[in-house]
């Protein structure tokens, strides 16, 4: 698409926003403000929107302006930490609903990408889709041995509509990101970034139906949480075929209350699911609103959640996981410092941050709330405020981050509407101290210490060579010393810890080895011998990992 041919569609923008009374949005890029003297010509929504406020106004222009800007606004929805509440509230109302296409034209999809006819593949196929969003559409099917499915078909050209639309999207982002006055905070070609990658992932059904797939693999049981089966031979990139299930939204009160299900035992279920999801398997459903988290109506005693749609997953880095897990620990007990310094430590902020500054915002964000009930606490509307606030010290949020906060806020939604007294900091607290205790227990480290060792022995020899090139590389200029007195005492210190790490774990696994070898070769020696260099061995091991803490 070249400049020119963005102009009309831009335009086109301008005025759906001009109609719903959006003109700071219009006056933040200077390309359109001439057209607010065109407003008289421009017509009116088919809704009075002046009594609307602006984020339902946003709302409405979005809808409007199709199916890629509602994608859009889905995102901004997420992103509390630079949208203000009121917008952002509104914005998650948004629904990706558009007209169905012909049944007709999903078999010849379905048929040319499974590479054979219909009623081969399924012994019956609903040409009347059961759903229809702006990226593919779901139609009932049953297999030839009288299993019910689903069969998610992607839309026929979707590919390079998506792919114009992003290109519209990035020339907004372009001309928002020179003109409008909080461009810094707002960062829209991030968002956009955020949407192109929201948008690849669900073009892709493979990845979905492989998503779907892991889910159901780590609540194997069933209890808590059912992810229907993914019927692989049915499926590729552009066809993901799913065991059909029926079940009640999870914002269908009455309805739940009618099958006899114990909603108190559901939320805490709910609750204890999502942390079991991030912090026990590091992979979470990233789109749990009602539509897509349903209740099995069959289990009345023993109540359990059915998940669908796993197009947006999430995952955090190890090293993420582990902080985030320590802060959540740290804000149930009220420790602000620990907060300070974890955000610190986690590298999710300068070093060269005031503690004592950063420990006095978090008390100032924490304390009003904690004059409540604990069960009047909104641990999601907590961790956003406190997001917003480490801004000022120029907190560093990474992508997964954003979604992990905006899928709280989704479960602690949910868990409310089923349980309004629900108390979400009993329920948390101690199933993630339960699973840091598991997660980090001594036998599991030894495991991933035993794990590791032939990568670490094969690094070894090299440990010398890769320092004297670095250093060579320092001299010539090649890489640039960080001048900072405090980064730079750091940065020692780290290395100091490496050091030991290395010293005490090399030497303990030598003798570990030594007696090993002598067990197993000259047992005439006896069994005290190697026992005491085992022991040693393991003393030397623990003291180099202990000192690197």
């Amino acid at each position: 698409m070249t400049p020119l041919a963005v102009v009309p569609r831009l335009l086109r923008v301008a005025v759906v926003l001009l109609r719903y009374r959006l003109d700071e949005l219009v006056d933040a890029t200077h390309l359109f403000r001439p057209l607010k003297f065109l407003r008289p010509l421009l017509g009116r929504p088919v809704v009075d929107v002046r009594p609307l406020p602006r984020g339902a106004r946003l709302r409405l222009a979005l809808t409007e302006l199709g199916p890629i800007f509602v994608k859009a606004g889905q995102v901004l929805s997420t992103r509390r930490d630079l949208v203000p509440e009121d917008i952002a509230d509104e914005l998650a109302l948004l629904q990706d609903q558009v007209p169905p296409f012909p049944g007709v034209e999903a078999k010849l999809i379905v048929e040319r990408e499974l590479k054979a006819p219909i009623n081969l593949l399924y012994a019956h196929f609903d040409e009347t889709p059961l759903a229809s969003a702006s990226i593919a559409q779901v139609h009932a099917a049953t297999l030839p041995d009288g299993r019910a499915v689903v069969v998610k078909v992607l839309r026929l050209g979707i590919d390079a509509r998506i792919a114009r639309d992003v290109r519209l999207l990035h020339s907004l982002g372009l001309l928002a990101q020179r003109w409008h006055p909080n461009a810094d905070k707002i960062r829209p070609l991030d968002v956009v970034a955020e949407v192109e990658k929201m948008l690849e992932h669900e073009l892709d059904l493979q990845r979905e139906g492989a998503s779907a797939s892991l889910l159901r693999r780590n609540f194997a049981s069933g209890v808590d949480l059912y992810v229907p089966e993914v019927h692989w031979e049915l499926t590729s990139a552009r066809v993901l075929t799913l065991e059909r299930v029926h079940g009640i939204s999870s914002d269908d009160i009455a309805a739940i209350d009618a099958a006899g299900i114990d909603r108190k035992m559901l939320a805490a279920k709910g609750v204890r699911v999502f942390y079991e999801q991030v912090f026990r398997d590091n992979f979470f459903h990233a789109d749990a609103h009602p539509g897509n988290i349903w209740v099995d109506p069959t289990r009345p005693s023993e109540p359990r959640f059915i998940a669908l749609d796993f197009g947006i997953m999430g995952s955090l880095p190890e090293a993420d996981q582990y902080w985030l897990a320590q802060n959540f620990i740290a804000l149930f007990e009220r420790d602000y410092a620990r907060i300070a310094k974890l955000h610190v430590d986690a590298g999710w902020m300068p070093a060269t941050v005031r503690l004592d500054e950063l420990e006095a915002a978090v008390r100032t964000v924490c304390e009003p709330y904690f004059t409540r009930p604990l069960s009047q606490i909104s641990l999601a509307e907590l961790v956003v405020k406190l997001f917003q606030t480490a801004r000022r010290f120029e907190l560093t949020l990474q992508p997964q981050l954003i979604l992990l906060q905006k899928t709280l806020l989704n479960i602690e939604g949910v868990g409310r509407l089923l349980d309004p007294e629900i108390d979400i900091w009993a329920v948390a607290h101690p199933v993630l101290k339960r699973i840091l205790r598991e997660r980090y227990s001594p036998l599991r480290t030894l495991r991933e210490v035993r794990r590791r060792l032939p990568e670490w022995f094969h690094l070894a020899p090299r440990l010398p060579e890769l320092v004297h090139d670095s250093l060579e590389r320092i001299a010539r200029g090649e890489h640039r010393l960080l001048a900072d007195v405090d980064t730079l005492s750091h940065q020692r210190h780290l290395l100091r810890r490496l050091l030991r790490m290395i010293a005490g774990s090399a030497f303990g696994a030598t003798l570990i080895l030594c007696a090993t070898l002598l067990w197993a070769l000259a047992p005439q020696h006896g069994f005290w011998l190697p026992l005491g260099m085992g022991v040693a061995g393991l003393l030397a091991f623990c003291w180099g990992w202990m000192r690197s803490r």
